[in-house]
């Protein structure tokens, strides 16, 4: 079976081991095949998630899920005097950040999302970015972020979701399941991997869900904002 249509989806007990090892094996290249993957349009992402944290002068952000850094960077890059931290359960992916940004100091930690070392009330705003579909318990997650989170500060998510659109539908299924598994084999040299991403959004929840999901784990005024033709969802949440 080929990368592109061989089915790897782990379960959910082999799923944080399966995880961890994949982005372990596509560390070098996860920023190039990002940027193809989402046709250059990420930046302008992380910049909207990071306007909606409303971080005040000298704010503090933690960025969970980092790998190389790319929200955190460009955190401290658009809002110099703030102070990110980034934490991720991968080492090699924080190892493939290290250094990246001369002049910006980011502290790395390796991290478990369901129990970040971090006390209570302690950053303005956490946030992540096309990590939350790779977890197995994502209510658990958000709790834990809205633990660390101050009274007052945002916890923001951007993630991938299919469209719900008879038109679009089919032309994301082509090119997150056919073009995009080949595309990634070629640079990565690690299809499986590239399979696995757009397989892992088939049961993720659609955005009204996620929503919800945010709602349980007692995050407040929950919004979100669909980019890219419905494919990306920015999710906001408050700790009150």
């Amino acid at each position: 079976m080929s990368g592109a249509n061989k089915q790897i989806l782990p379960s959910n007990e082999e799923k944080p081991l399966f995880v961890n090892s994949m982005f372990a094996r596509i560390a070098p290249t996860y920023d190039r095949m990002n940027r193809l993957m989402a046709m250059g349009q990420d930046q302008s992402w992380r910049r909207e998630m990071l306007a909606y944290c409303n971080l005040p002068p000298r704010g503090t952000l933690l960025d969970i899920g980092t790998g190389t850094g790319d929200i955190a960077y460009e955190a401290m890059r658009l809002y110099p005097g703030i102070q990110a931290y980034g934490a991720d359960f991968t080492y090699e992916m924080m190892a493939a950040g290290v250094g990246r940004e001369p002049g910006l100091a980011l502290p790395y930690t390796q991290a478990d999302t369901y129990h970040l070392p971090y006390a209570d009330n302690t950053f303005d705003a956490v946030v992540s970015g096309f990590m939350v579909r790779n977890l197995v318990d994502r209510t658990a997650a958000f709790r834990e972020q809205a633990r660390v989170a101050k009274p007052g500060g945002r916890v923001v998510c951007l993630e991938i979701t299919p469209p719900d659109n008879t038109i679009l539908g089919p032309l994301f299924q082509l090119y997150f399941f056919r073009i995009v598994p080949i595309i990634g084999g070629l640079i990565s040299g690690d299809s499986e991997a590239y399979a696995y991403l757009p397989q892992s959004t088939v049961n993720f929840p659609a955005p009204t869900k996620l929503a919800h999901i945010m709602e349980m784990a007692g995050l407040r005024n929950v919004v979100y904002h669909e980019r890219m033709m419905g494919t990306v969802a920015i999710h906001v949440g408050m700790k009150l």
